[in-house]
């Protein structure tokens, strides 16, 4: 990889961030190509995002990954939304031509793949489960923030019937409204709620510490539903043991990583993506 006048610059923007994946994953893909690409990962103080966004329209960076906690306050700094992030109310993708930017969400695309299991990451703890039909499951969903609001939308879009979630109820039902779907109440409760055939945590609950309890109470996996966690870090949490030990499928974030970086590397350099090449970056990184 060579950086000189003309590299075409990408990053992560989050707080925090320095433990961000996504580098490793889109800079396997510009290696494939030879493409003279580099993709950052950048820690934003959670009150620059708005010179952060400037910043990178002023020096022509071609695309951002918008992560936690910026996934919806990032949406009036914008030129344009794409339908789908204007229907979710959260971007995780923007994409910078000529100084316009505007807001994609792949959040969904990324987490509703990773359950069906279509040619997903197979980390060394655990497999992926075979490839799911989503149509006409009934999924339950524990967070409201950008991530949470983007995997419901996806799991209607699906066929699912989704039962949201949230710690602050009031929030909650706001969101639930806004996606039409129904609110379950507060995480505590999602064990009296079911049954479910999917359960998702959306929250960033595990984040960096494997002892951190599960957000998902053990009761629920007695309907050994298909799990995924979208914590990335730790690869395997504390939701995803519980859930492997009852007998469930259990899915990593990294699968919802993998998949939503491989339409953002499509959108950011117009090239079909080299699959298995991020794939097997991505697990090594991940060891």
């Amino acid at each position: 990889m060579r950086i000189d006048g003309t590299t075409v610059v990408c990053a992560s923007l989050g707080y925090p961030n320095k433990q961000s994946i996504s580098p490793v994953l889109h800079n396997a893909g510009y290696r494939a190509f030879g493409l003279n690409n580099v993709f950052l990962a950048l820690e934003v103080e959670p009150d620059r995002l708005e010179e952060a966004v400037l910043g990178a329209r002023a020096l022509g960076f071609r695309g951002c990954s918008v992560t936690k906690p910026f996934k919806e306050a990032v949406l009036p700094l914008l030129d344009r939304l794409d339908e789908t992030a204007s229907a979710i109310g959260a971007v995780n993708t923007i994409l910078n031509e000529g100084g316009v930017l505007s807001g994609y969400n792949s959040d969904w695309i990324g987490a509703v793949r990773a359950i069906e299991g279509a040619a997903g990451v197979r980390p060394s703890d655990g497999p992926m489960p075979e490839r799911l039909s989503l149509a006409g499951k009934r999924a339950c969903v524990v967070g409201a923030g950008g991530a949470g609001k983007a995997i419901v939308w996806g799991l209607v879009r699906a066929g699912c019937r989704v039962v949201l979630y949230n710690r602050d109820q009031d929030k909650g039902r706001a969101v639930a409204g806004s996606l039409a779907v129904e609110f379950g109440g507060a995480p505590s409760a999602l064990g009296e709620g079911g049954p479910f055939d999917i359960l998702v945590n959306a929250t960033s609950v595990g984040m960096g510490d494997a002892a951190a309890p599960s957000p998902i109470p053990a009761s629920a996996f007695r309907w050994k539903p298909t799990v995924l966690d979208a914590v990335i870090h730790p690869r395997t949490t504390a939701l995803l043991r519980a859930a492997r030990a009852a007998g469930c499928a259990a899915v990593p974030g990294a699968a919802m990583l993998l998949f939503q970086g491989l339409f953002q590397f499509e959108l950011f350099t117009g090239r079909k993506p080299p699959i298995e090449t991020m794939r097997r970056a991505l697990d090594r990184a991940l060891r």
